[in-house]
Order: C-alpha cells, then sequence, then structure tokens
C-alpha cells in the first residue's frame, strides 16, 4: 500500500491535543516502572518484554477515567514510556560485561555515573539515527513491513478510541490473557516450557530438544507476523535445535564442550559442577546437552549468521536510505515558515540538522566526557566515529528487523557481537591489543546496543503514530524525553540489583551479585569474552564463518536469510509458539479466501483476529511486568512462592501430565484466538 492511499484514523487536518505536560509526565512515569522491570528481568532471565502496549492499555484506561486524555496524548504517553524498557534492555546486556573483563580492568567503570552517561547517549543515538528513515521505513513500506507491536498499539489506542465492540474485543484479549498468565506464573498450574528432549544416548537423533514457551504473547505477535514469517523463523531454530545439535551432541565428547564452555566464561573449570547444561566432573557429562552445545557453539554460529544477514539486508536497503537522505536534504533547505504551511502535520519530522549536529554533539560528549574509558581525546574521538558509523548501519538493520518480527526477537544480542567484532578489528589495525582497550571496545558494543534496542522500540511507536495519526516531531521529541529520564532509574536499578543481599552473601555471593546465579546476566559474559577473546587473538573465528556462509546460502535460496538467521539464533522454546499463531492466521486467511471474503489492510488491522491477539501480547506483557515486579521485593516474593502449585500437579501428574495439561490449555487458547477471529 502506498502512502498516499493511506489515512490516519485522526486526519492530517484535525487539530487535536497531543504534546501536552500530563502525556510527558505520565509517559515518563511509566519509563521508569517498566525500565525497572526490564532490568531485572533481563538480569535474571536474559529477556525482555515490549512495554509499548501495557503503557498505550493502561493510558487509555487511566486516561479516560481520570485525565481525559486524547488518542494523540494516549499516544504519546506509551512512546514515552517505551524508551525506558528498550534503554534498559541495551544497557542489561551489555554493560555488566564490564565486571567480566581481564584482571578487572573493566570493574572502575560500572558505576552509576557510566552506566547513566552511556544509556542516555546510546538511546539519545537510536532516535536520532531512526529520525531520516522514518519515511522510507514506515511510511513507503506501510504495506510491507507490519511492525507487529507497533500495529498491534495502535489498534489498541484506536479500539479504545472508538469504544463498543473494538475496545471489547482488544480488552477481552487482554483480561483472557492476564488469567492465562496467572495461571501460569502466579498458580503455576500451566507449565511455561512443555518440552521433550532426546537422550544422548539416542543413536537416531542425540540431545534434540523440541519445547515452547507456551505463553499468550507470543501467540499474539505469530498471528499478528501471519505465516510466511513466522514460518521462516522456526525453520532457522529447527536447523539448531533438531539437526546442528544433535549432530554436535553425536560427535563431541563431554570434555570437548564443556572447555569451549570454559573458555566462553560458561563453566569455571573442569572440576567444578554446574554451568550451562549442568557439567558433572565426576561422570564428564551434562544433563542437559543441547543447552551445553547451544552456549558453547550455536549462539556463535547463529551471532555469525545474524550479522551476515544484517549486512545483506544493508545492501538491499541502501538505494532506500539515499533516496531518504536526499529527500530529508531537499527538506532543510526550505525555510521553517515555508514547510510549516505546505507539509501536513502527520509528515512533520525533526530537520536533518538535529541529527548531523546531534551526532557530532555525542561524538565531542564521548571525547571529554572523564568517566568513559580511554587513555587520550584522540582514542575518545576514535570509539566516537566508531559508535556513529556502527550506529547508522545497525540502527538501519535493527528497524527493519523489528518491522518484520517485531521488537521482542529483534536479535540486539547478534548485533552488538558483531559491532563489538568490528570494534576490535578496528582495534588490532592500529596496534591497540591487551587487555587496556577492552574497556573502549566495550563502549562502543555497548552503545550500539543500546541504541539499535531503542530504534527497534522508536520504530513500532512511529508505527503506531503513522496509523493513528500523530505527529512524527512530537514523538521524536518525546523519545528523547523518555530515554533521558529512565535511564536516570535505570541505572540505579542495575547497581541497586548488583548489591548482594544477606542470603546472597550467606550462599557465597562476595562483591557483585551480578554474574552470579541470581543475575547471570548471560549476555555480558559473552560480550565479555568475546571482548577478551579477539583482543588477545583467541576468538573462535570459524563457528562465526561458518554461520555467516549459512546466511549467504539461504539467501541465496531465495529465503529471506535474516529472519532465518534470528531463528536460528532464539531458542527453539520461543519461534515454535510464535509458528502456532503464525498458523492460526494462515487459517483464518484461508476460509476468508475460500468464503471470498475481501477486506483492506485496515479493516484487517480492526478485525477481530487482530484485535483479541493484540489483547493476548498485552495482557502477556503487562502480567510479565507485575509479577516481575512483586518478585523483586522479599515479602511479595514470598507470598507467590505459598501460591506456586506447581509441585502438587507434579506429584499427582507426573511431568508428563503437567506438560500435557499446559499445552491443553496453550491448545484451548489458540482455539479461541480461531474462533474469534473467525467471527
Amino acid at each position: 500500500m502506498s502512502d498516499n492511499q493511506f489515512k490516519p484514523f485522526v486526519p492530517a487536518t484535525t487539530r487535536m491535543k497531543e504534546f501536552t505536560f500530563k502525556s510527558i509526565l505520565l509517559g515518563c512515569i511509566f519509563g521508569i516502572i517498566f525500565g525497572a522491570a526490564t532490568v531485572y528481568l533481563a538480569l535474571k532471565a536474559g529477556l525482555t518484554v515490549s512495554a509499548s502496549i501495557p503503557i498505550a492499555v493502561i493510558a487509555i484506561t487511566l486516561g479516560r477515567k481520570f485525565f481525559k486524555t486524547t488518542i494523540l496524548e494516549n499516544n504519546i504517553i506509551q512512546t514515552t514510556g517505551s524508551a525506558g524498557e528498550s534503554i534498559a534492555a541495551g544497557v542489561v546486556f551489555t554493560l555488566p560485561a564490564f565486571l567480566f573483563l581481564s584482571d578487572g580492568a573493566g570493574a572502575q567503570f560500572f558505576n552509576y555515573i557510566t552506566i547513566l552517561t552511556l544509556a542516555i547517549i546510546g538511546g539519545v543515538l537510536g532516535t536520532l539515527m531512526m529520525i531520516p528513515l522514518r519515511r522510507s521505513l514506515i511510511v513507503k513500506e506501510h504495506g510491507t513491513l507490519p511492525y507487529p507491536e507497533g500495529t498491534a498499539c495502535a489498534d489498541v489506542l484506536i479500539a479504545g478510541e472508538k469504544g463498543g465492540d473494538f475496545a471489547k474485543t482488544a480488552f477481552w484479549g487482554l483480561g483472557f490473557a492476564a488469567i492465562y498468565a496467572f495461571l501460569q506464573k502466579v498458580l503455576h498450574i500451566i507449565a511455561e516450557t512443555p518440552g521433550y528432549m532426546t537422550k544422548q544416548a539416542n543413536k537416531f537423533l542425540p540431545s534434540a530438544n523440541l519445547s515452547a514457551d507456551i505463553t499468550p504473547e507470543y501467540m499474539g505477535v505469530g498471528y499478528i507476523i501471519g505465516p510466511r514469517i513466522s514460518g521462516v523463523l522456526v525453520a532457522g531454530g529447527v536447523l539448531s535445535w533438531l539437526a546442528l545439535i544433535p549432530l554436535l551432541a553425536s560427535l563431541l565428547p563431554g570434555d570437548t564442550i564443556a572447555t569451549q564452555l570454559i573458555k566462553l566464561g560458561y563453566l569455571a573449570n573442569l572440576n567444578t559442577p554446574g554451568g550451562q547444561g549442568n557439567w558433572d566432573p565426576a561422570t564428564h557429562t551434562f544433563t542437559d546437552y543441547a543447552s551445553a552445545i547451544y552456549y558453547a557453539y550455536i549462539r556463535q554460529i547463529a551471532a555469525g549468521a545474524v550479522a551476515a544477514g544484517g549486512f545483506i539486508t544493508l545492501v538491499r536497503t541502501i538505494p532506500t536510505i539515499v533516496s531518504t537522505f536526499r529527500g530529508s536534504l531537499g527538506a532543510v533547505k526550505d525555510s521553517t515558515e515555508k514547510q510549516s504551511g505546505t507539509v501536513p502535520r502527520t509528515e512533520k519530522d525533526l530537520s536533518l540538522k538535529v541529527v548531523i549536529f546531534g551526532s557530532l554533539a555525542l561524538v565531542v560528549l564521548m571525547a571529554i566526557l572523564p568517566q568513559l574509558p580511554g587513555g587520550s581525546i584522540g582514542q575518545k574521538l576514535l570509539v566516537g566515529a566508531l559508535v556513529v558509523f556502527f550506529g547508522a548501519f545497525f540502527v538501519t538493520v535493527s528497524s527493519r528487523i523489528v518491522g518484520l518480527i517485531g521488537s521482542s526477537n529483534n536479535p540486539i544480542s547478534g548485533m552488538t557481537i558483531a559491532t563489538l567484532m568490528g570494534t576490535c578489528l578496528v582495534f588490532i589495525a592500529v596496534g591497540w591489543t591487551g587487555k587496556l582497550y577492552e574497556p573502549m571496545a566495550l563502549v562502543v558494543g555497548s552503545m550500539i546496543c543500546i541504541a539499535a534496542a531503542n530504534a527497534g522500540g522508536t520504530s513500532q511507536d512511529l508505527k503506531s503514530g503513522y496509523i493513528v495519526g500523530a505527529t512524527p516531531m512530537n514523538q521524536q521529541i518525546a523519545l528523547f524525553i523518555g530515554a533521558i529520564v529512565s535511564s536516570i532509574v535505570i541505572g540505579l536499578t542495575v547497581k541497586f540489583l548488583d548489591r548482594p543481599t544477606a542470603d546472597m552473601i550467606a550462599h557465597g555471593v562476595k562483591d557483585h551479585a551480578i554474574g552470579s546465579l541470581y543475575y547471570p546476566a548471560p549476555q555480558g559474559t559473552l560480550l565479555a569474552t568475546l571482548d577478551i577473546g579477539i583482543l588477545s587473538g583467541n576468538l573462535d573465528w570459524q563457528f562465526v564463518l561458518v554461520g555467516a556462509l549459512l546466511a549467504i546460502t539461504i539467501e541465496l535460496c531465495g529465503v529471506n536469510a535474516l529472519s532465518f538467521a534470528v531463528g536460528a539464533y532464539l531458542p527453539l522454546s520461543t519461534t515454535t509458539p510464535i509458528l502456532v499463531g503464525g498458523a492460526i492466521r494462515g487459517l483464518v486467511d484461508y476460509r476468508k479466501k475460500k468464503a471470498n471474503i475481501q477486506t483492506t489492510a485496515e479493516e484487517e488491522e480492526l478485525g477481530r483476529g487482530n484485535l483479541f491477539a493484540t489483547g493476548l501480547v498485552a495482557g502477556g506483557a503487562v502480567a510479565g511486568v507485575i509479577i516481575a515486579i512483586m518478585a523483586g521485593f522479599d515479602s511479595t516474593a514470598a507470598g507467590l512462592a505459598k501460591l506456586n502449585l506447581q509441585e502438587s500437579f507434579l506429584g499427582a501428574l507426573g511431568q508428563g501430565g503437567y506438560y500435557i495439561l499446559g499445552t491443553g490449555f496453550f491448545a484451548f487458547m489458540g482455539w479461541y484466538l480461531y474462533r474469534v477471529a473467525r467471527k
């Protein structure tokens, strides 16, 4: 669909309250809450939840009852608040790596001021780089890039504004998901990840693992993105978990896998039990070979595939990027008076001058701020230049990826790994090797991770705004405000959780809770290992190159290599429930086609199936955040533990019966989604 055919919910000629004090204030409050919750989730499990949809739902509910907000004000609320979740994810995935560098060389930089500075710079950079890309990715490719969370968020805003059946369908999905999440994450009646893994001794398919995180949000995302993309995603997971892992399990002895895990920092030594896969030094075996091989080999292979897929995406996008910048440069030449008289409200972006001078200002700040690593201004200027260079690249890639598969599945870790490797290679080329330069390389990787995460969230927000009829310039300013305010609390939360409690100290945790079993921060450990390995010349390049060549092979077969690589990088437990949602969407579309039912794209976006799926995503995300906050306090965590009925159900049904019960609940949810969509 071309941009001149699309008509937003609020026409460009309509004047309505949008960028107001109450909308910014509420957005900042939500950004603080969801940012803190994301820090906890990311440190604990290496996962995040999308904040835009939950914030939109809350904004509608509170705004209509207490604050009399308009739909455009509600959009500004969710735009401002979502910045906190995106930046928190980038911070937690990278900055803990400072603690794991050689001989504690980076621990001095793991302080509040440095975390705050990097969070703000990375967050602002992600929004800056997205400004000139908005028209090409959001407007011109409106019919090509679905931006599932952005579209779902717009559906929620519109449904809340329309009221009636529109709102009822979305909120019924929200309530359905909330009840499901309560049964699953509080009472634990529904298993969270049913699965089946073959034994290592199986001569046909050793250590093959088929599992699924049967949550409402994954089914909802799958329905929104459809069968094609979800199928390609799960295909990558099938290759990793049902082909490569069984192959490596049949070829590699346990000691070899354990040695690789030690090299990557996932296992202390061959004589220490535990680590990924639960190593047993007495028998020289793993309890879970699939997890051990995934962390030892598959993640590196998939990271290479994601990097190559991202490069292919960038090459294909270059013509669009060039035309976009040309258009932006042309717009700069127009005077403000002329522009205000000719450009519709819904097409007004911040000037390209803001992008250029803002990026230069960030480079200068990085060069002069004493809290950032670097021995001289020249070294810091090179770091700043690398941040802008990689930022332009991966912000583009991230913005396009989330357009296909959503922010929840954005492979930020893969992009960060590619950035870190590229930065280390540049350092090696200029003769900067050894542990002195490890913190400097990590700064580049961390800021690109934060920028890419925020750019992905920004893209979803701008998509929501495009559908509802927001003013892009107001959204972009709101994103800057949200990035700065939420960064203040994100740093405080990270440092708070890093402080060992009395219980942690009693169990052997000394200086830092992050990196322990309580907050393992898996991405940070991997980044530190890569940083040390490349600058010391000990990285396993063979695995990275295998992934890159795999992505090229898939692309030559006519399949989107990036989507496939993302599926290979993600656990199969993530992509499988997404496939179920996509399959339900495919079945609904097939029945519509068979019945010769024709609908426009706008009608489909506001269809009962999409609205109910939106509610599933929102309900699952809201419940996840609330439970994460409750679990972060000892008093409420104890109460949650008392409500946990998992052991009772396991005792009564056995593990197999417990998994079947959970799968039955998930199947019922899928059936109900199909039933609602068919209406």
